[in-house]
């Protein structure tokens, strides 16, 4: 059987955006006019009050559970507490809702038997209201609960709110959403829209001079003395002093390269290679990086005399310090370079790592994220082959990762995002991959997601 061609040409495209906008005229600045609407009815389940006990030890673990046609959405549920607040957002696709009514209902997670709803309030869809943005998302109220036969309970209410309105509302990133419906937990927390930002990276320059009045193990034989520098996990050494005496000079450069925030220490220790090849620590010092002059010119740094000490440890306890000489080191972080952590054929960003030198800004990147079509599968689930997609993207350090759309070979995100520019002769990178964490457990833990198209 022959294997169809793909055709990875570009392609014109007529998305269904900008049909906002008013030309000629002023108007309120939108930040997705670059992709297509997308409708959604919004519910927020904010607490419950005076709910009536079903029980028979007189407490309750009360969750909500939302219905509309064919979908069901359930809030976490507590336990044991005497405050049942809840605070989440759900968010349903408009233009996949079935059903012309919505049922909210309280249920007790611990009664097992008989019924387990506490009450219930029914709402039709066609008179929840419309809120888009700039508005603010519409306040909560309290509404009465109601039995399965719709009589209003004595007690019992439910502060909630509900709204029609777009993926610009603000409560969208952090909504659950009906597309995702079938993931639940923890994994959750993967399926929603992120930026992140790289840490800013500094070059740590070490310039090793020099060391003075050394304590040697032994007097009768020279010390093979050299200078070994560790940071995290990094660990660089010089060569061994040509000097054979208590005094020993190297002047050799090193390198590092630590990002902020500045968590770690610059551990320095001199060691004196022994002929069994063992080795000796003629003392050490610790500098933390916070505490390292950060300079932006390519200029020397003043050298300074570092005390080599060795603590003596007894039961755990600082016993005594005791001091074995000094070391004469350069020690600053270079801001006047550009650290990469990308391929350089492919840079999206050049600036040095000390902001007064960059240049100005030139412009803003502004990019939409409409959909993917005809991707490929990538796992089974249920016996049938699917694919979870989300999009991710990264221009300078910023990076922005859209919602994960379950189960689908033609994903929509329609979302928008923006990035300041300064310097044109950069590279935006995109990518498509399949989110293979979202039902948790350890096999996945340390997986890397799949790229589909790049």
């Amino acid at each position: 059987m022959a294997v169809e061609k793909v055709d990875f040409s570009l392609k014109e495209t007529s998305p269904n955006i900008g049909s906002d906008r008013v030309f000629g005229g002023e108007k309120l600045t939108s930040s997705f006019d670059l992709v297509e609407k997308m409708e959604f009815l919004f519910v927020r389940i904010v607490r419950a009050r005076e709910l009536p006990l079903k029980a028979v030890n007189g407490i309750i673990d009360p969750y909500v559970e939302i219905k509309i046609g064919n979908y069901n959405a359930t809030t976490k549920y507590f336990e044991k507490k005497p405050d049942f607040e809840w605070n989440q957002v759900f968010a349903f696709g408009q233009d996949r809702l079935q059903a012309t009514t919505m049922e909210i209902t309280v249920r007790d997670k611990e009664l097992i038997i008989g019924d387990n709803m506490i009450g219930k309030i029914t709402v039709a869809l066609h008179e929840v209201p419309l809120c888009l943005p700039p508005d603010s998302p519409l306040a909560s109220q309290w509404y009465k609960l109601e039995d399965k036969n719709g009589f209003t309970l004595r007690k019992g209410e439910l502060m909630l709110a509900m709204w029609y309105s777009t993926q610009a509302d603000r409560v969208f990133t952090d909504a659950w959403h009906s597309d995702s419906a079938i993931v639940s937990g923890e994994s959750l927390l993967n399926t929603r829209s992120k930026a992140y930002l790289s840490p800013r990276l500094w070059y740590l320059r070490v310039n090793v001079i020099q060391a003075q009045d050394l304590v040697p193990g032994s007097k009768d034989r020279n010390p093979q003395v050299y200078v070994k520098a560790v940071v995290g996990d990094v660990i660089l050494r010089t060569r061994v002093s040509p000097d054979k005496n208590v005094n020993p000079q190297w002047n050799e450069d090193l390198m590092f390269v630590v990002a902020e925030p500045f968590f770690d220490s610059l551990i320095v220790t001199v060691e004196d290679r022994l002929e069994n090849n063992t080795v000796r620590c003629l003392g050490k010092c610790v500098i933390r990086l916070s505490n390292v002059e950060r300079r932006l010119l390519p200029l020397p740094a003043d050298p300074l005399w570092y005390t080599l000490e060795d603590i003596v440890f007894e039961d755990g306890m600082e016993k005594e310090v005791n001091f074995f000489g000094k070391l004469n080191m350069c020690v600053n972080l270079d801001g006047g370079y550009h650290v990469f952590d990308e391929s350089v054929h492919n840079g999206s960003d050049y600036r040095p790592t000390a902001k007064m030198l960059w240049t100005a800004m030139i412009g803003v990147l502004e990019l939409g994220i409409i959909n993917a079509s005809g991707l490929q599968p990538i796992k089974l689930r249920d016996g049938r082959e699917t694919t979870d997609a989300y999009c991710l993207a990264k221009y300078g350090p910023k990076w922005v990762k859209t919602r994960t759309v379950v189960d689908s070979f033609d994903p929509k995100w329609n979302e928008q995002y923006s990035w300041d520019v300064y310097d044109s002769y950069t590279m935006l990178t995109i990518g498509v991959f399949d989110d293979c964490h979202l039902h948790g457990g350890d096999a996945v833990g340390d997986r890397k997601d799949p790229s589909l198209e790049k």
